[in-house]
């Protein structure tokens, strides 16, 4: 199956860049170009791509609010990326509904690798920036008014271990080594964990995990 992508990039020799390396690959494919975050969310609509690679500072509406009009109405998935990993703007994305950001001197090999893993549903989120996240929610202090509010419904206790490591950030073949499991097993307890929590992907799951009080920021 061919991924479908948005590019969303206000600089025309960035853009123009990223469009060169996807088109390298023989199962993705461009879509569309934006240069504004208006011009994204209009062409998200038009162009129904699986993927957006979602610049955060463009002129006009950013990429922040471009990616919460985005997942709100729509399955694409956005890979936010950034100049740097520490880029408070990256955790207002995630928190917007991104499933995952790159720095932008990421190598082409690992931007294509990283934007069949977000075509697939999962986040891209190491360990460290999974920790991040969480500790970014825990000094919000609209985000600390809403625990415990939040309450996980009924999951098993298999699928309670599965959610404990994927708020750890680890990837699915990790989880299935630490548990003594099939990845497959892991995929399927994930998806069961997306459609019991009503979440878009693994970022989702990670903030649900947090504000239920699951997991605890430190």
């Amino acid at each position: 199956m061919t991924v479908r992508v948005l590019i969303a990039e206000d600089q025309a020799l960035v853009r123009a860049g990223l469009k060169g390396i996807v088109g390298t690959a023989a199962d993705l494919q461009v879509v569309g170009e934006a240069s504004t975050g208006s011009a994204a969310v209009e062409l998200a609509t038009s162009t129904r791509p699986d993927v957006i690679l979602m610049d955060i500072r463009m002129p006009g509406m950013d990429g922040l609010e471009a990616t919460r009009i985005i997942t709100a109405s729509s399955a694409a998935r956005v890979l936010v990326l950034t100049t740097f990993d520490l880029d408070e703007y990256v955790y207002a994305a995630l928190r917007g509904g991104a499933s995952g950001f790159l720095l932008k001197d990421t190598p082409p090999a690992e931007l294509l690798a990283a934007i069949r893993v977000i075509a697939a549903g999962e986040a891209l989120l190491g360990p460290s920036i999974t920790r991040r996240l969480i500790d970014e929610f825990a000094a919000l202090p609209q985000e600390r008014d809403l625990r415990p509010a939040v309450a996980l419904p009924a999951i098993t206790e298999r699928e309670r271990e599965v959610l404990l490591l994927v708020a750890e950030g680890l990837a699915n073949a990790e989880i299935a080594r630490r548990l003594h499991i099939e990845p497959g097993t892991v995929k399927t307890h994930v998806a069961h964990l997306l459609t019991k929590l009503d979440a878009r992907d693994r970022v989702q799951l990670v903030i649900l995990a947090f504000r239920s009080g699951l997991v605890r920021a430190g």
